[in-house]
């Protein structure tokens, strides 16, 4: 395979094999509940399996979910920056998930890597790799949020200097609630049509990401799980829960570009916490924690550079 020929097949099995090793690694860290596994097919060509674990000991709610489609037709999401493509087939192959927590001071986090290819007359017309992850936070702790960047930097230091500040960028951007001037948490990385590397550069660049999101949350998620909390820290993240589904209901490419090309709504879906509240003009008292994530975290910051005093 040379440097400029892209491959499905390597993509989906890598992509197959992370499925299963995420998995794996979440039902362990979780301790109390197994992950029912849904396998489905689309009508149009592909389909993927749906993986959903529910009322856990640390986790209420995580889904991860693998998916190859193909279609005829590219939905309006995909060629409104790209009318060149208008008419091309497709292909799509991506792994995606959500975890939300049951502990207030545990972070929702969510993660997704992903490859596509437009097809014209038989031949690639166009393909790219996307993905990132980032981290929602209800009750944050600095030295939480230092480890995630520590680590999403690792993902990103063997392919350039300039890569981790990038993504670490377009995540701020992506990842941000209008409506609301507010970040959906605290960030990490996000990339999209990634192919001036090269397919193989290109390629090993979303398995580094892909390979760096267990170990940038699971030690977050080890060392909150235990922690006490109240009905009040509850309803704080219930509350909180409600921006993840107005961003993901508004904003998400991936959902909207499921919902345009007629994908398993579930699957769409699943990405959505089990509970959530919402409240009319809520302001968090002056001096609260909960004040101090809006005031603190809701916002694009230089966590490196600020909070790492090693460096």
């Amino acid at each position: 395979m040379s440097t400029g020929t892209p491959s499905t097949s390597v993509v989906i099995a890598y992509l197959r094999d992370l499925h299963n090793r995420i998995t794996n690694a979440l039902q362990q860290a979780d301790g109390g509940a197994t992950f029912r596994h849904d396998s489905w097919q689309r009508p149009e060509g592909g389909g993927g399996e749906s993986r959903v674990l529910r009322e856990g000991a640390v986790f209420e709610q995580a889904g991860i979910n693998f998916s190859h489609v193909l279609g005829g037709k590219l939905p309006a999401s995909a060629t409104a920056q790209r009318p060149e493509l208008e008419g091309a087939s497709f292909e799509a192959t991506g792994v995606s998930l959500v975890i939300h927590p049951r502990n207030p001071y545990v972070p929702t986090s969510h993660a997704n890597v992903r490859f596509f290819m437009a097809i014209k007359d038989g031949l690639p017309a166009a393909w790219w790799f996307g993905g990132g992850f980032d981290l929602t936070p209800y009750y944050p702790f600095e030295e939480d949020v230092l480890h995630w960047h520590r680590t999403s930097k690792s993902a990103c230091d063997p392919f350039g200097p300039d890569v981790y500040a990038k993504y670490k960028d377009w995540c701020d951007r992506y990842f941000y609630l209008k409506h609301r001037h507010e970040t959906r948490g605290v960030g990490g990385l996000f990339f999209d049509d990634l192919n001036e590397w090269g397919f193989e550069q290109s390629f090993s660049f979303m398995r580094s990401v892909g390979d760096h999101y267990v170990p940038a949350y699971l030690p977050i998620v080890e060392k909150r799980k235990d922690t006490p909390y109240g009905e009040r820290e509850r309803n704080f993240q219930l509350y909180r829960r409600g921006r993840y589904v107005e961003f993901n209901l508004v904003y998400d490419r991936g959902t909207i570009f499921g919902l345009q090309t007629g994908g398993r709504i579930e699957s769409i879906l699943m990405s959505l916490p089990p509970l959530v509240r919402w409240e009319y003009d809520y302001q968090p008292a002056p001096g609260t924690p909960e004040a101090s994530l809006y005031a603190d975290y809701l916002r694009p910051r230089n966590w490196l550079a600020e909070l790492d005093h090693s460096r």
